[in-house]
C-alpha cells in the first residue's frame, strides 16, 4: 500500500484506539481508507491525520516497517483473528510466516522455578524444532525469561509491547529488546508517543495469542494478563498449554485452574508440547551448545544459576545453590567474567550477560 493511503488507515486507528473491530468494519464498508476516514464521526480527525503523517515520517526515519492487514507481508496467523490490528509497526528482522511460533506468558512475579521451567522449555524447543520463534511481551518475570532464553539459544524472539516503538518498557529490559532485533524484533499496533497504559496491555495480549501456533502459560496467579492471553488463544483456536504446580502455590493457581477447567493441556516438558502439536522433532545445532563445548562443569552450573536469576545472585547464594566450595565459585566467576558471560554488580552480586 502506498504511504498516502496508509496514512488514513493509521489515522483511523488513532481516532478509535483499542477498537480494531470498528476500524475494520469501516474500512471494509468503504472503497478506500481515505473514504473510511472521511466518514469518521470525530471532531479531531484532522489532528489524527496530522499525527498519522508524523508517524509515517517517524517510521521512515527509524527503519520501522508498517504492515497493513490486507497486504501480503502481514502475519497470516493474525489474519485469522476477527479483532486483528489493522496496522502493525515492526522493527527488526521478523519473518512472520516462516517456521513455528510459540508464545510463552506468565506472572510478572515469577519464582526461580518458573523462570527455569521457561528457560528449559525454550532451550529444549530450540534443540528439537527447526525454525522455532518465541513470542512474549517483555514484562518482568516469565516474559523476559522467555526472551532471554531464546537469545541464549540463538533463535528468533518477537517482543509485543503495549506502547509505541519510540520507547522500551520496562526500561531495565532495553538490552534484551536491542539483542532481539538481530533475529526477531518488536511488533506493536500502537504508534509512537503511546504510553504503556493498562488497557493497552490487555489489548496487546490478543496479538501474543493470535501470532502463535501454541501458547504456553508457564506460571500464573489466579488472575492476570497471562490468563487473558490464554482465553484469547482459545478463542482463536490456538493450542493452550500450562505447567502444573503445587496446589497451594499462589504462582501456580492460574495454571492449575486452566488445566482443571480444560482450558489448557498439562505439559511437563517441551516433549509434551511437541508431541501434542504433532511436530516432527529433529536435532538442531544451537549456539548454546557451541558456547558450552570448552566450559568446565562448575562454570556451566554457575552460569545456569545466574541465567535463572533475573536480578543476579551473590557469591554466598551461589555457594549455597551450587553446593560448591567458596573458592571454586570465586574462581569460576572470574573465568566467566573474563569470558564476558557474567558481570559483577554492586554489593558483590553477579548477573549473567549471555
Amino acid at each position: 500500500m502506498d504511504l498516502e493511503t496508509l496514512k488514513y488507515a493509521i489515522a483511523l486507528g488513532i481516532i478509535y484506539p483499542n477498537n480494531p473491530r470498528r476500524v475494520r468494519i469501516m474500512l471494509e464498508a468503504a472503497e478506500t481508507p481515505e473514504k473510511a476516514w472521511e466518514k469518521a464521526d470525530d471532531s479531531w480527525k484532522w489532528d489524527a491525520l496530522r499525527r498519522a503523517q508524523k508517524e509515517l515520517e517517524f517510521t521512515q526515519k527509524h527503519g520501522i516497517n508498517v504492515y497493513y492487514y490486507q497486504d501480503a507481508d502481514y502475519p497470516t496467523r493474525l489474519k485469522e483473528c476477527p479483532d486483528l490490528p489493522v496496522v502493525l509497526f515492526g522493527k527488526g528482522n521478523i519473518r512472520f510466516n516462516e517456521g513455528k511460533f510459540v508464545s510463552i506468558v506468565g506472572t510478572r512475579s515469577a519464582s526461580e522455578n518458573g523462570k527455569e521451567l521457561t528457560r528449559q522449555l525454550v532451550l529444549d524447543l530450540a534443540k528439537r524444532i527447526k525454525d522455532i520463534t518465541i513470542i512474549s511481551g517483555l514484562a518482568y518475570g516469565i516474559d523476559v525469561a522467555a526472551h532471554r532464553a531464546a537469545l541464549e539459544a540463538g533463535i528468533p524472539t518477537i517482543i509485543i509491547p503495549a506502547h509505541g516503538l519510540d520507547r522500551i518498557y520496562p526500561t531495565v529490559h532495553r538490552q534484551v529488546a536491542v539483542e532481539a532485533l538481530a533475529r526477531g524484533g518488536l511488533l506493536t499496533e500502537y504508534p509512537s508517543e503511546t504510553e504503556p497504559e493498562k488497557l493497552n496491555f490487555v489489548a496487546r495480549n490478543r496479538i501474543i495469542a493470535g501470532l502463535a501456533d501454541a501458547v504456553v502459560v508457564a506460571e500464573s496467579k489466579l488472575k492476570g494478563g497471562s490468563l487473558i492471553t490464554a482465553c484469547d488463544a482459545s478463542d482463536y483456536n490456538r493450542n493452550v498449554y500450562a505447567f502444573p504446580g503445587r496446589p497451594k502455590d499462589v504462582n501456580s493457581l492460574g495454571c492449575n485452574n486452566l488445566i482443571r477447567t480444560s482450558r489448557a493441556l498439562l505439559i511437563n516438558s517441551a516433549e509434551d508440547l511437541i508431541t501434542d502439536m504433532g511436530w516432527t522433532a529433529e536435532p538442531v545445532q544451537t549456539e548454546i551448545e557451541d558456547l558450552f563445548v570448552d566450559m568446565d562443569k562448575p562454570e556451566k552450573d554457575i552460569l545456569q544459576l545466574l541465567r535463572a536469576a533475573e536480578d543476579g545472585l551473590s557469591v554466598n547464594q551461589l555457594v549455597e545453590q551450587s553446593e560448591l566450595p567458596y573458592a571454586q565459585v570465586a574462581a569460576s566467576l572470574m573465568v566467566l567474567e573474563m569470558s564476558s558471560l557474567v558481570k559483577m554488580l554492586p554489593g558483590n552480586m553477579y548477573r549473567a550477560l549471555k
